[in-house]
């Protein structure tokens, strides 16, 4: 399974996503830039350049046609995918640190942290004009949530709720229409670092710096599935399709890779039966910490994105579709 290398970062990655089709593959990283690859040959199709700030987030419509980005230097900018234009830049008191577009394409979710000063928000835009006209420039719904900070965020299934992992380790579903939370599990006994939805969305799988990720129930928040490593992890995505497997990442820092006596950070994507909870396999070949992952819509591939400043893209081999799971 040789990877495809993307080199298009001078930094670390921050976050990778497919569009709906998984032809486009969008990255961003802490060096301000916004990169749009072809997913099957890993050219690059374009960048999107306006951040002066680490970029921390992205999402993609799912026609393809819009691309938000949050930042460090506090703003949130949504692009015409086609051409690179920016078509709507909010500024905000903080540094945005998830964006997701709604199911339904209208509404885009920003979530600044606190600082300095100013409490966390959670804001929700209409983008539903896109590019055929003017964008809202107030939100819909802004909620200063109380409580542990959140990390990660995203739709539920039908827009109905709002999935948040948190800094305490805790999950929670909002009500996107008025701000408030719904219901609260802590699952982790740390920071919550990724959290993605399944294809429906009915579960979804968060990964943790408590070297754990743990797949849950999105109506009930009840623990389903826990997969234990022995690395902190920044990163979980589930396979869609063909076979019941998550694929997990992470990685030691550097600095505490040399406060202990391993000979290495454990720089690996690592598959798990998703049903089993038993670990088939790792691929390696990150220089540092993966920081993202995703999985190709088809499930034919998965891409990573690491501390080293690259992309990988792994299309799977043919063998591994007839794989069987031998309990």
């Amino acid at each position: 399974m040789r990877p495809i290398l993307l080199q298009g970062h001078e930094r670390s990655l921050t976050q990778i996503k497919y569009n709906r089709e998984g032809d486009l593959l969008f990255s961003v990283s802490k060096d301000h830039v916004v990169n749009a690859w072809y997913s099957h040959n890993g050219e690059r199709l374009g960048t999107y350049d306006g951040h002066v700030g680490a970029v921390w987030t992205v999402d993609v419509n799912s026609s393809s046609t819009l691309l938000i980005s949050g930042s460090a230097d506090n703003t949130a900018k949504l692009w015409d995918v086609s051409n690179g234009k920016c078509l709507k830049s909010w500024e905000f008191n903080t540094a945005v640190r998830r964006v997701a577009f709604s199911e339904d394409s209208k509404s885009v979710m920003l979530i600044t942290e606190p600082r300095m000063g100013f409490s966390a928000t959670l804001q929700i835009f209409d983008v539903q004009n896109g590019v055929e006209g003017p964008i809202a420039s107030e939100p819909t719904v802004i909620f200063h949530p109380e409580g542990p900070k959140i990390t990660v965020a995203e739709w539920g299934p039908l827009d109905k709720y709002i999935v948040a992992g948190c800094e305490n380790g805790s999950v929670a579903l909002i009500d996107p229409k008025t701000g408030e939370f719904v219901s609260r599990n802590k699952v982790h006994e740390a920071t919550i670092t990724d959290l993605q939805m399944s294809t429906d969305k009915t579960y979804f799988i968060t990964s943790s710096k408590d070297k754990s990720a743990k797949i849950l129930e999105t109506s009930t928040l009840e623990v389903l599935k826990t997969y234990v490593t022995d690395t902190p992890l920044n990163s979980a995505s589930i396979m869609p399709k063909i076979q019941e497997f998550v694929v997990i990442g992470g990685g030691q820092e550097a600095m505490d890779v040399t406060r202990t006596s391993s000979r290495q950070g454990k720089f690996e994507c690592r598959f798990w039966h998703k049903v089993l909870e038993e670990e088939v396999g790792r691929v390696r070949g990150h220089f540092g910490p993966i920081n993202t992952i995703a999985i190709h819509p088809d499930g034919r591939s998965f891409a990573s994105g690491g501390e080293d400043g690259y992309v990988r893209v792994h299309h799977f081999d043919d063998d591994f579709f007839s794989f069987k799971f031998q309990i």
